[in-house]
C-alpha cells in the first residue's frame, strides 16, 4: 500500500521562511537552510520550497538557497516561485529541485506544462494552483493570489494535467493558515477530476485534520502544512504515528 506523504512547505521572502493567513500578512519564521535540516532529521517525506514573491516581483527565483538546501538535505525537494520558462526548470534542477513546481508560469504560457513534461518528465512537474472561491465557483489566482485570472479552476487542472502535470499542489485560499482544517470540498473536486497524485494545502491546524483528510478522501496523496510545523505544534514524527494507529500507512 502506497503510504500517505507529510510535507512541510517553506514559504521564502528576502531569503527568509515566512508565514500568514489567506496568503498575507507575512511574519518571519526562520532560515529556510535550517528548518529544512531539521524537517529532514524528524522524518518529513518530502519539502516544497515556494519563492512567494518572485513571480509578483518579476525576478528569478533564489538559487544559492535553494543549492546549499539541495547539498545538506536528502530527501524530495520541490521548488517553485518565478518558474516562466524552460530555463527556469533547468536552472532549479540543476540546483538540486527533484521537482519543479508552475503556477503564475503556467497561466502566463500554458505550453510550459507540456513542454516541461517531455523535456524532464511528467514527474517532475508540479502543478501549483492557488485557488479561491468567487461567486460560488472554484477560482485560480495567479501571482501569490493577489490576481483573479477569471479560469475555473478544475478545468485548467484537467488541462494541464493532460499536458503531462505528474502531480497537483491544490492550496485553497480560502483555508490557508486559518487551522480549521483542509478544504474537503475543494480538494474532492480535483481528487475526481484528475488520477494524478493530489496534494492538500492550506488549512491544517491539528492532527486530527490530517486523520480527516485521509480518512475522507483516500485518493489524496499527501498533506502539505507550513505554520503547524514551523511552531511545533504539530510534530511530524507524532502525526505519522497517530496515522498509522488509525490505518493510514506512513512511512515511520
Amino acid at each position: 500500500m502506497i503510504t500517505k506523504r507529510i510535507i512541510p512547505c517553506l514559504d521564502v521572502k528576502d531569503g527568509r521562511v515566512v508565514k500568514g493567513i489567506n496568503f498575507k500578512a507575512l511574519n518571519d519564521v526562520a532560515s529556510p537552510v535550517r528548518l529544512a535540516e531539521y524537517y529532514s532529521d524528524c522524518g518529513a517525506d518530502e519539502l516544497v520550497f515556494y519563492d512567494i514573491t518572485a513571480s509578483a516581483e518579476g525576478r528569478a527565483l533564489f538559487t544559492e538557497i535553494l543549492r546549499e538546501t539541495a547539498e545538506n538535505v536528502f530527501i524530495p525537494l520541490t521548488v517553485g516561485g518565478g518558474i516562466g520558462s524552460l530555463e527556469d526548470f533547468d536552472r532549479v534542477l540543476k540546483c538540486g529541485a527533484d521537482k519543479v513546481s508552475v503556477n503564475s508560469g503556467a497561466i502566463r504560457d500554458p505550453s510550459l506544462v507540456g513542454e516541461a513534461a517531455k523535456r524532464y518528465g511528467d514527474q517532475c512537474v508540479v502543478l501549483s494552483v492557488d485557488i479561491k472561491r468567487v461567486d460560488g465557483e472554484f477560482r485560480v489566482f495567479a501571482k501569490g493570489g493577489r490576481e483573479d485570472t477569471g479560469m475555473e479552476a478544475i478545468t485548467w487542472i484537467r488541462r494541464c494535467v493532460d499536458d503531462g502535470a505528474g502531480e497537483v499542489v491544490v492550496n485553497s485560499i480560502d483555508t490557508d493558515g486559518v487551522r480549521t482544517g483542509f478544504d474537503l470540498e475543494m480538494l474532492a473536486a480535483v481528487c475526481q477530476a484528475v488520477q494524478v497524485p493530489v496534494i492538500a494545502s492550506g488549512g491544517a491546524g491539528r492532527e486530527e485534520d490530517f486523520i480527516t483528510l485521509f480518512k475522507t478522501l483516500p485518493k489524496v496523496d499527501a498533506g502539505l502544512a507550513a505554520s503547524v510545523f514551523h511552531f511545533a505544534e504539530i510534530r511530524i514524527e507524532e502525526l505519522k504515528k497517530k496515522m498509522a494507529a488509525n490505518g493510514i500507512p506512513a512511512r515511520l
